[in-house]
């Protein structure tokens, strides 16, 4: 595929949710992708549907976001970016640097499973209101000992990274800074009071998250239609009562 050709990203209209990872690695890129599913008609959620069709796809994906690049069909995140990553100067060159963002995204990955499990503890086919109990007592522990363990460990990641300029890998930006810039971003949304207690104990993270947003076509995103808002639809929910 030309790399002026367009990307075809396959994720649920309406919502971030995960598809943001790899949207904000396309943006940062500066390469043309079309957001399927936001488009109407045959050409939205049917197609995108279709891209998990075991009977159309040779390698169909369990679960959105997938991404097409010419015969290319990826799905998973980490997976996607592993391979935006490589393509677009978002990675290391070395085959160790590449295996280590890729860990990292895989750590990312994990703490955004349990941010979605805190408002869906019991089952992903009931809805909040029918779990709530069960939520708060997962919100609760949550708060307190899994995202300080999860941030304490990216803080430590940045920290010992002796390479210039407060990366995550090396010194130059990768798709795990653009990765961590979300997560702090999503969880500052689903949990304001829990991050606002700790926050001081992650400067450098921080610091990664601002210094993401000033970056001209990051910040040119966040300010377009393009960026869809945070919402009690996606993976970051902010429930007041679970943020106590």
């Amino acid at each position: 595929m030309h790399p002026s050709a367009p990307y075809q990203l396959y994720y649920w209209p309406g919502i971030q949710g995960r598809g943001e990872f790899v949207r904000l690695a396309l943006e940062e890129a500066g390469v043309p992708y079309v957001d399927v599913a936001r488009k109407r008609g045959e050409r939205g959620m049917p197609a995108m549907l279709a891209s998990l069709d075991g009977a159309r796809e040779t390698h169909p994906s369990f679960a959105p976001p997938v991404l097409r690049a010419g015969e290319l069909l990826i799905g998973q995140t980490a997976n996607i970016l592993l391979f935006l990553g490589a393509r677009h100067g978002l990675a290391p060159r070395a085959q160790q640097g590449r295996l280590w963002a890729n860990q990292l995204q895989l750590t990312i990955a994990d703490i955004v499973d349990e941010v979605h499990d805190c408002h869906h503890p019991l089952s992903t086919n009931l809805y909040y209101e029918q779990q709530r109990p069960a939520a708060r007592t997962r919100a609760a522990d949550f708060t307190a000992q899994r995202l300080p363990k999860y941030l304490d460990y990216f803080e430590g990641v940045l920290e010992r990274n002796r390479a210039r300029g407060n990366h995550a890998v090396g010194a130059r930006l990768s798709y795990v800074d653009l990765s961590l810039f979300q997560l702090v971003a999503g969880l500052r949304y689903a949990f304001p009071n829990a991050m606002a207690r700790q926050q001081a104990g992650w400067p450098r993270l921080l610091a990664l998250h601002g210094s993401v947003a000033q970056r001209p076509r990051i910040a040119a995103y966040l300010q377009s239609a393009r960026r869809l808002p945070f919402n009690e639809e996606g993976i970051f929910r902010h429930y007041p009562e679970l943020d106590r």
